[in-house]
């Protein structure tokens, strides 16, 4: 019993994992395959700044979720809810391999309108994730929540490993034509072509898809225990573990269980502490999720291709490697987990400036330059995704509502950091793109 116990256990986080996965990969998906789709888009390089406003209006999804929450409690059925959105991305991915390259006359003026009117249906499913996926882990036991954040971190590392292998943004700079002795750039020819990378985005939530499906059979032991209590029966904690084994060596208890899915009163969740943990929480996503990576391009490229590459797969690399630590060290203090906090937004600050001063950074052309961006990149993703496990985890002890508000706050901060960032990119230009093969510091 206990092999299989172990068992079941290893599948179910394997499970989980592809669920969170499915959660944000479309959109990591879509910002990853932008170098190559501007070359074919009429939109050209104002295409970043259509996903940005696009992404938000897909916040629509998580206040609909959220009002119907508030009005009608317990109306709606989240794991139908689940099932509904995920069917959506799944369609809307496989009519963006078909469709995407396709452009309508609107005004007179050619767009993408296919490509556009998908990815508004992505973002609205990738938005509404956040307060319907986080709400139904309250299912299973804590420790399968920082799974699922390992999840949601591989759905960032896997678009980012499938465009490597893609060669997207590749270069040479050789001689000009022109004769001259000024060189310019050579871009060299994507491997597939982006309608290869989206099935690749369809496969991948197909699988999420599958693997919530499968989810939906498992029945932890805190669900059998919290029904049998309703009905007023009196099964013993050794029937409920034969009954699912979910429950393997490292799951909580039953009895704490039972604890943990007491309804808790709406004052009693409002506390310092959880409104300190979803402050934190929102401010984690709105650096991580909006502030710096609308600058990342412009903190990296001074320094070349290969660094942006390397900031890009070693920080999505430490973003589950950080989740799976939270696994086994999971720090309760809100100091400590300030600290941290504090800790990274330091090396926020430092790629801040960075960007800021761009096109001509310091220690550019030095190997100390390179080093030091790459290794912030490193600390800051990896801090911050610590810190929203830990608190996602955490958030999991106070009750369904809780992870809710945890999905409420993660948007929401991601909505302020990206909003806050779209005007000083896109509209005042704040930020200089270091142009390729080209002395950008010369006097």
């Amino acid at each position: 019993m206990a092999d299989y116990q172990l068992n079941s256990g290893a599948v179910t986080h394997i499970l989980v994992a592809l669920f969170g996965m499915g959660s944000w990969v479309s959109v990591n998906s879509l910002w990853v395959e932008v170098p190559v789709v501007v070359n074919v888009l009429p939109e050209g390089w104002n295409l970043p700044a259509y996903l940005s406003v696009l992404i938000a209006f897909g916040n629509i999804g998580p206040v609909i979720v959220t009002v119907t929450h508030y009005f009608a409690p317990k109306r709606l059925n989240e794991q139908f809810t689940i099932h509904v959105i995920q069917a959506l991305a799944v369609v809307a991915s496989a009519f963006l391999a078909i469709f995407w390259s396709h452009v309508v006359s609107v005004a007179g003026e050619l767009h993408s309108l296919p490509y556009l009117l998908l990815v508004f249906v992505l973002s609205v499913f990738c938005c509404t994730s956040n307060v319907t996926f986080l709400p139904f882990m309250f299912r299973f036991p804590p420790e399968y929540i920082r799974t699922f954040f390992v999840g949601q971190g591989l759905s960032a590392l896997f678009p980012c490993v499938v465009a490597l292998g893609q060669g997207v943004g590749k270069l040479e700079c050789l001689n000009s034509t022109m004769g001259n002795g000024t060189l310019e750039p050579y871009y060299f020819k994507e491997n597939f072509p982006a309608q290869n990378f989206f099935w690749f985005l369809f496969a991948m939530l197909v699988f999420s898809g599958l693997s919530f499906l499968a989810l939906t059979f498992q029945v932890p032991a805190q669900t059998a225990a919290e029904d049998a209590k309703g009905a007023g029966s009196s099964i013993s904690r050794e029937e409920v573990e034969e009954s699912h084994p979910l429950q393997n060596g490292g799951a909580v208890g039953l009895n704490d269980q039972v604890e943990v899915v007491k309804p808790l009163a709406a004052e009693t969740f409002w506390t310092s502490h959880n409104i300190y943990l979803l402050v934190l929480l929102g401010i984690s996503n709105a650096l991580t999720n909006g502030i710096l990576p609308s600058v990342q391009s412009f903190s990296c490229l001074p320094y070349g291709t290969m660094t942006f590459h390397l900031s890009v797969i070693l920080g999505n690399i430490a973003n589950p490697l950080a989740c799976f630590i939270a696994m086994f060290v999971l720090c309760r203090s809100g100091m400590v987990l300030g600290a941290v906090s504090a800790v990274g937004g330091l090396f926020a600050v430092y790629l801040l400036v960075l960007a800021a001063l761009s096109p001509c950074p310091p220690f550019l052309g030095n190997n100390i330059g390179i080093a030091l961006v790459v290794t912030s990149w490193i600390i800051f993703t990896g801090v911050f995704s610590y810190v929203k496990v830990v608190i996602g985890s955490l958030l999991h002890e106070a009750g369904h509502s809780a992870l809710l508000w945890c999905g409420v706050f993660i948007q929401a901060g991601s909505l302020i950091g990206a909003l806050s960032m779209f005007p000083l990119v896109s509209i005042y230009n704040v930020f200089k793109r270091a142009q390729d093969c080209i002395d950008n510091c010369s006097d």
